[in-house]
C-alpha cells in the first residue's frame, strides 16, 4: 500500500469520542509491552507518529490513526504490566469491551504476539474473546527479527498450537527490521476490499 497520509485522530474513552464517519477500522490488541505503537509506525514508514514507551502501560485511550483518508488504524490499551489503580483497569477495560463489542466499522482484528514467548493466560482470554465476537482477525507474532529466520516457521506452527487457531491466521511481523510488512499489507488489504 502507498502511504499518501498517516495522522493520529483522536483519543476516546468513549463512544461520543469515536470518529463519526463510517470508515473501516484496523484493530490492534495485545499485552502492554508488546510493539503495537511500534508495528503502525513501521507499516506506514514513520519513526515517530504513534508514541512508543519503555514503560508499558501508558496507553489508557482507544487511539484512531487515519490512513489514507481510507481506513483507521485503532490502537486499544495493551493489557498486563500496567501501574494503573484497579478503578483505572476497570474503565479502561469497560471502554476496550464496549467498542469491541459495539463498534460497526471493526473490520480486522489484529491480536500482536511476542513470537519469542508462549502466549500467556492474558494472550488466550483476548483471543476468546476476540473469537466471541465473530470478527474477522489475525494473529501477529511480533519481534520475529529477534530469532533466526530458518526458526520462524517453527515458532509459528507452535504459537497456532498452543492458540489453538489455524497456522494460515498466524503471520510473523518485525518493526525493527519491517521484516514482512509487505505480507501484513496483503493481509489488511484483502481484508478492507471483501
Amino acid at each position: 500500500m502507498v502511504i499518501k497520509s498517516a495522522d493520529f485522530e483522536i483519543s476516546a474513552m468513549n463512544k461520543a469520542q469515536y470518529p463519526k464517519n463510517r470508515l473501516p477500522e484496523i484493530v490492534l490488541v495485545g499485552k502492554s509491552n508488546v510493539g503495537k505503537s511500534s508495528f503502525i509506525n513501521a507499516m506506514i514508514n514513520k519513526k515517530s507518529l504513534a508514541r512508543t514507551s519503555s514503560a508499558p502501560g501508558k496507553t489508557r485511550t482507544l487511539n484512531f490513526y487515519n490512513i489514507n483518508k481510507r481506513f483507521y488504524f485503532v490502537d486499544l490499551p495493551g493489557y498486563g504490566y500496567s501501574n494503573m489503580s484497579k478503578a483505572e483497569q476497570e474503565k479502561v477495560s469497560l471502554s476496550v469491551n464496549t467498542y469491541l463489542k459495539n463498534r460497526i466499522n471493526i473490520n480486522l482484528i489484529i491480536l500482536l504476539i511476542d513470537i519469542r514467548h508462549p502466549a500467556t493466560q492474558n494472550d488466550k482470554t483476548m483471543l476468546n474473546y476476540i473469537k466471541d465476537t465473530d470478527r474477522r482477525y489475525i494473529v501477529l507474532a511480533s519481534k520475529a527479527d529477534k530469532i533466526a529466520k530458518t526458526k520462524v516457521s517453527d515458532y509459528l506452527k507452535e504459537l497456532a498450537k498452543d492458540l489453538e487457531v489455524d497456522e494460515d491466521l498466524i503471520f510473523p511481523f518485525s518493526s525493527e527490521t519491517k521484516a514482512f510488512v509487505q505480507d501484513t499489507w496483503d493481509v489488511i488489504e484483502e481484508s478492507l476490499n471483501s
